[in-house]
C-alpha cells in the first residue's frame, strides 16, 4: 500500500512532518541516498522546496549522507557480492551517487586488492569445475568476472593464471 501525499488543505507543517516521518521510516530500513528520498518524495506528491527542506534538515542532523552511504556501499557490495569498480560505479550511479563522489570511494581501491578479490572469486569456482574443457571453464569463469564488474583484460589474466594453478594442484 502506497501513501500519497497529504492534500494540500493540511498545513504546511504538518505536510513537512508527513514527509520527514516518511524519510525517517525509509532510513530506518536501510541507509538510502539523497536522490532515493528524493524520488520517494517525489513519488507519493510532495512538492520539490518541501522535500529539499526535509532531506536538508536530513542532512544538517547527519541521517543523510551520500559519501557515507557510497563508502559503506562499496564496502559491503566488495565483501559479499566479489563486485569490481565498474559494477560498483555503476550501482552508485543507479542510486543517484554524484559522481565525484563515486570517484572518490572508488579512489580507494587499487588494482591490487581488485585483482585479489578476483582471485579469490575464481578459486572458489575452480574448486567446484571439472576441469575436462579448459575453454569452456574459462569462458564461464572470465563471463562471471565480467558480470561482476571486473576488466576482461584482468579476467583473462586471472582465469588463465588460476586455471593452472588448479590444474597443477590437482595433478599433485
Amino acid at each position: 500500500m502506497t501513501a500519497s501525499c497529504p492534500p494540500p488543505s493540511i498545513s504546511e507543517p504538518s505536510r513537512e512532518e508527513l514527509a520527514r516521518a516518511l524519510c525517517l521510516r525509509l532510513l530506518t530500513a536501510r541507509a538510502r541516498t539523497r536522490a532515493e528520498l528524493a524520488g520517494q518524495l517525489a513519488k507519493r506528491g510532495y512538492p520539490d522546496d518541501l522535500s529539499a527542506r526535509v532531506l536538508d534538515r536530513l542532512t544538517e542532523v547527519g541521517l543523510l549522507d551520500d559519501a557515507d552511504f557510497a563508502e559503506q556501499w562499496v564496502h559491503s557490495r566488495r565483501a559479499n557480492a566479489g563486485k569490481g569498480k565498474r559494477a560498483l560505479a555503476a550501482e552508485l550511479h543507479t542510486k543517484g551517487v554524484d559522481n565525484d563522489v563515486i570517484t572518490a570511494v572508488l579512489s580507494g581501491i587499487d588494482a591490487g586488492a581488485e585483482r585479489d578479490r578476483a582471485e579469490q572469486l575464481v578459486q572458489a569456482k575452480l574448486r567446484r569445475e571439472n576441469l575436462d574443457d579448459d575453454a569452456k571453464v574459462s569462458r564461464r569463469l572470465v563471463a562471471m568476472l565480467a558480470r561482476r564488474g571486473y576488466s576482461q583484460t584482468m579476467a583473462y589474466d586471472v582465469v588463465s593464471v588460476e586455471l593452472a594453478a588448479e590444474r597443477e594442484r590437482r595433478r599433485v
